[in-house]
């Protein structure tokens, strides 16, 4: 035997697991394609009754069957019954295919006069912004050379990445064009193109990306003040291995240059990119809502939580509608085609309404078990496991899983994902549990306060961490270094 899932339910779980900007496209989905399905504009004053007279549980007064009940968490109520069946549903829905009905949606209905949101969303939606590609084909047509070199720069064009450069080989380029088309024509395109925009595109190697860049620089009267160009080239050409490794004393001796010059000259070569191709339509960092906001409430004591965006209070059935379906006057296949988007309408709005209320409950639940990281800082985050939250809670560790799924607080310490919060750790010599995350912080602390001129190695940095009570092994520090994008002691000496 085994437990079959409903659309219904799969719907429940999936509307869990969404994040905020998600859900609200999935509600105004829904709003397009269910008449009965209305929103208001405004949130309602305390105690204000519906515009239609009539309130939400009125919406809820129609019974489901065992597999179909709403999931409906309350606040002061475990309901760990409800949350059983979500145990089976967890590993049935890692090992079963499933269509939920949410694919085939009725078409949205003609205008009727009334200003469409979504099309108001995509008028203030950002345009496309423009590829790498676009941006050098547009130069490409002003460039004077002649057509069979005109026609293999727009071969290279669509060979070049995203970073900017060329790492193709002529030849294979040649094999794969469609047209006919010379290396001669292909290597004097690709000169051309190097001197387009961004500076330094086009390059085949990082050396060679540089130089472009370099040359530029030169050509320019205003930018070219303070450059010592004779001195950043050589340490383009011949000690990008030696700078990556932070070995000035060599430099300085195999270039007869004092280390202070060697270093202005870095500093100027800093300011060049190493990937001229990511200023143009790079990608944009998606925008991030929190789903909650943590505040302070210092008369309580205590970290208060409010849910932001909330749609579930705004979401109602039309009275209008529903009394129609009531009216036996009405052709019964409208009746029916009614009931069946009430059905529907009511299962989302409890399915928002248990999405509010389970993702509450996990926050708060994570609030109170991380007071500390709040109070202190992240130093002081402890090892949190999902298991023990879904313990507490009485809910399935899926559950948990899926309700920190994307989402993310708003806190007096800066906007966390929530599932930050949820980690492994270590237990010190004190007899307190750290999460790994906090080890991370002490060490950049460590590293932070470090002489500059003398650098801690990962031996010392292991001993500094034991004094705190924390005692880790060479290679664990050497990988958490890694991960922090920290270098090694000899590349963070200066000079």
């Amino acid at each position: 035997m085994r437990q079959l899932l409903t659309p219904r339910m799969i719907q429940s779980m999936e509307i869990l697991q969404l994040p905020l900007m998600a859900l609200e496209e999935r509600i105004e989905q829904e709003l397009q394609n269910n008449p009965v399905l209305e929103i208001r504009e405004n949130e309602l004053e305390p105690g204000e009754a519906p515009a239609d007279g009539q309130g939400e549980e009125h919406t809820r007064n129609e019974e489901f069957s065992e597999d179909e009940r709403a999931l409906v968490v309350k606040e002061n109520s475990s309901q760990s019954e409800d949350f059983d069946r979500l145990t089976k549903i967890s590993d049935y829905l890692e090992n079963e295919e499933f269509v939920t009905n949410g694919g085939n949606f009725r078409q949205a209905a003609t205008y009727d006069g009334e200003r469409d949101k979504k099309l108001d969303a995509m008028n203030n939606t950002a345009a496309r912004g423009v590829t790498l590609a676009e941006y050098l084909t547009e130069q490409w047509t002003f460039v004077e050379c002649s057509p069979e070199v005109r026609k293999a720069g727009e071969i290279l064009i669509n060979n070049i990445d995203a970073e900017g450069y060329f790492r193709a080989k002529f030849e294979d380029v040649q094999k794969e064009s469609k047209t006919p088309v010379t290396i001669e024509d292909l290597q004097e395109a690709l000169k051309l193109i190097q001197t387009l925009e961004p500076s330094g595109v086009g390059a085949r190697t990082l050396q060679e990306c540089l130089l472009i860049q370099l040359d530029a620089l030169d050509d320019d009267e205003e930018f070219s003040e303070s450059h010592d160009f004779p001195l950043e080239r050589a340490l383009i050409t011949e000690h990008l291995k030696d700078l990556e490794m932070n070995r000035y004393p060599q430099i300085s001796r195999k270039l007869g240059r004092p280390i202070e010059e060697i270093q202005r000259a870095v500093k100027h070569l800093s300011r060049l990119n190493p990937f001229p191709g990511k200023q143009i339509g790079g990608n944009d960092a998606p925008p991030i809502t929190p789903d909650a906001l943590i505040y302070y409430d210092e008369d309580q004591d205590t970290y208060e939580i409010e849910m932001t965006n909330d749609p579930a209070p705004n979401l109602y059935i039309s009275g209008m509608y529903r009394k129609m379906i009531k009216d036996r006057t009405q052709d019964k296949k409208t009746r029916e085609f009614l009931s069946n988007n009430v059905r529907n309408a009511r299962w989302l709005i409890e399915s928002i309404e248990q999405r509010r209320s389970t993702i509450m409950r996990v926050i708060r639940a994570v609030v109170d078990a991380q007071r500390d990281f709040f109070d202190k800082g992240p130093e002081f985050l402890k090892p949190l496991p999902m298991i023990h939250v879904a313990d507490q809670l009485g809910i399935h560790v899926a559950t948990v899983s899926r309700a920190v799924s994307e989402k993310w607080i708003q806190t007096p310490r800066g906007v966390f994902p929530l599932r930050r919060f949820f980690s492994g750790g270590t237990t010190s010599s004190e007899g307190e549990d750290m999460s790994w995350d906090a080890v991370k912080e002490k060490l950049k602390t460590i590293i932070g306060n470090e002489d500059p001129k003398n650098p801690l190695n990962d031996d010392e940095i292991v001993e500094k961490l034991k004094a705190q009570g924390i005692d880790l092994a060479r290679r664990t520090v050497a990988k958490y270094r890694k991960i922090l994008n920290i270098p090694t002691a000899r590349q963070r000496k200066t000079f």
